[in-house]
């Protein structure tokens, strides 16, 4: 349905959502436009994917406070997929190609939805979200460096440890003005998220920044301003059809990014009186707001946690709030263009280095180094990769790792041994089959219960297998049973089936082999 968070919706909400709107748009617009020049696109698209990116989303999504627009990483993944591309693009070209970015990440997620793969997406493991977040945040801030320090930077160079490399090279240049504003308005990024959260502090270095060269002559000292803002709404723009193929394996691994970013944000959100966030959900508001906005001048969008903190702060009950925030994005474009051309380029970088800053958490290295070390390399090696080979290969590496250890975990045994009980006899070894059990795990499992019965001292005279929490018969399933009888008769054991379902008994009859291993007292 159209709008489920406006269901059952009161009249007396209304304040509420539109002063969460509000708030949520002095955070998010300049937000937004500081995470356009990530990607290396004019500071208007970052405005122009607040407004129908988050209309799309408040029409069809099922969060009732998340708010829709761009994140960092989503920003940076970006700008790595254009930096692909081949060489002799225009400026105009290349604004074009990510707007057709932006549609190819929206038929994904569309893609995505019609197969129903939301909940099979949602299996990337938080060790690679903290991998690649942690690559993303040290490679988005080494390329805010330069514009903090005011040198100039070379374009050519990429990765972390280059662009690194290069800022160093430069610190003889540095500009003294550039810094001093610069470091005052990180120093109020951090002063205002620790002593007063509540306050929007991207909107206040904003005025600041604006204020000081509109009443100083701050400029000609070396402080560079953004490129002009235009004034009006982003008009309809169409696809760069040849290099569809070139983008698209880009647009898989942001789509990939946004629904996730945007699932994790919207269960983090999640109040008990809402509904369960439906994944299948978010993917097709998200890939309706991405395919919608790479037709209006837009980056792919995704939740983002900051702004969508800031709504929920404010009280928000609906997706009203969204489309409150959508429409200060519209006046701003429409009034506010003039103005905003006195934002220092710092002030900009300024919030982008807070916010990236933030996404590296060493405290989730250390706590997946204590709790799995499996899980700590798949993080170690997709932010490494992140750092190295790029952050777009890092993403899908560490989906892959993942997929690694999901299928390595289903291919182990599924028998486990039972607590012992004291009127238990001796000579019987009871083992429980946690799961049904497939190609890949079949094998693990008969090898694992006969060691079980071969390796026990005295060995029992019979091994029971409790199935009960066996739900569906497989062929192998009936392979491992009948071929495990046989294996421990041979031995002197007998093997006994013990609490199999009913429904799952009656198809496993259905087997001549099975049928004849119970016929023989097998199950029970």
């Amino acid at each position: 349905m159209l709008a489920p968070t406006l269901r059952g919706y009161r009249r007396e909400w209304i304040r509420y959502d539109v002063l969460a709107g509000v708030a949520a748009g002095t955070v998010v617009v300049p937000q937004a436009m500081a995470y356009a020049t990530i990607a290396g696109l004019p500071v208007e698209v970052g405005l122009y994917t607040c407004m129908l990116p988050m209309l799309a989303y408040a029409l069809l999504g099922g969060s009732h406070s998340l708010s829709m627009s761009t994140t960092s990483t989503i920003a940076i993944l970006t700008a790595g997929v254009l930096a692909g591309l081949p060489e002799d693009r225009s400026a105009d070209e290349l604004v074009r190609d990510a707007f057709t970015l932006t549609a190819l990440v929206g038929a994904c997620l569309l893609t995505m939805r019609l197969f129903r793969l939301g909940s099979i997406v949602e299996q990337i493991s938080p060790a690679t979200m903290t991998g690649v977040k942690a690559g993303v945040g040290l490679t988005v801030a080494a390329t805010q460096l330069p514009i903090l320090l005011g040198i100039a930077g070379d374009p050519e160079e990429e990765g972390f440890f280059g662009r690194v490399a290069d800022v160093l090279s430069q610190l003889d240049d540095v500009d003294g003005t550039t810094v001093a504003v610069s470091a005052a308005a990180i120093g109020l990024l951090y002063l205002l998220r620790r002593v007063a959260p509540q306050v929007p502090g991207p909107l206040v270095v904003a005025v600041g920044g604006i204020l000081l060269v509109a009443l100083t002559d701050v400029e000609d000292h070396g402080l560079a301003l953004i490129p002009r803002v235009p004034s009006g709404l982003p008009t309809p723009t169409t696809p760069m059809w040849g290099d569809i193929t070139a983008l698209l394996p880009g647009a898989f691994a942001i789509a990939l990014m946004a629904f996730m970013e945007t699932v994790v944000v919207a269960r983090a959100q999640r109040q008990q009186s809402e509904e369960p966030v439906d994944a299948d959900r978010e993917l097709l508001a998200n890939g309706v707001a991405a395919l919608l906005g790479g037709f209006a001048q837009a980056m792919p969008p995704a939740g983002g946690f900051s702004q969508s903190a800031v709504n929920q702060r404010a009280g928000a009950r609906s997706q009203l709030a969204g489309v409150t925030t959508a429409l200060v994005a519209v006046l701003v474009a429409l009034f506010l263009g003039p103005v905003l051309d006195d934002l220092p380029e710092a002030v900009l970088a300024s919030m982008v280095f807070v916010a990236v800053i933030g996404l590296v958490s060493v405290r989730a290295f250390v706590e997946l180094y204590l709790v799995h070390r499996p899980e700590f390399w798949v993080a170690a090696a997709t932010a490494a990769l992140g750092l190295t080979v790029g952050l777009l290969d890092s993403v899908l590496i560490g989906v892959v790792l993942t997929l690694v250890l999901v299928i390595r975990d289903l291919s182990s045994s599924r028998a486990q041994p039972l607590p012992a009980d004291p009127g238990d006899p001796t000579d019987v070894l009871v083992l429980r089959l946690v799961s049904s059990l497939y190609t890949g795990n079949a094998r693990p499992t008969q090898d694992a219960v006969l060691a079980a019965a071969l390796d026990r001292v005295p060995r029992p005279a019979t091994v029971v297998l409790d199935c009960s929490e066996v739900r569906w018969v497989t062929m192998p399933f009936i392979e491992t049973v009948t071929a495990l009888g046989a294996d421990l008769r041979r031995e002197g054991i007998s093997l006994v089936v013990a609490g199999l379902p009913d429904h799952a008994l009656a198809a496993a009859r259905r087997s001549r082999a099975f049928a004849a291993f119970a016929d023989a007292g097998g199950v029970r």
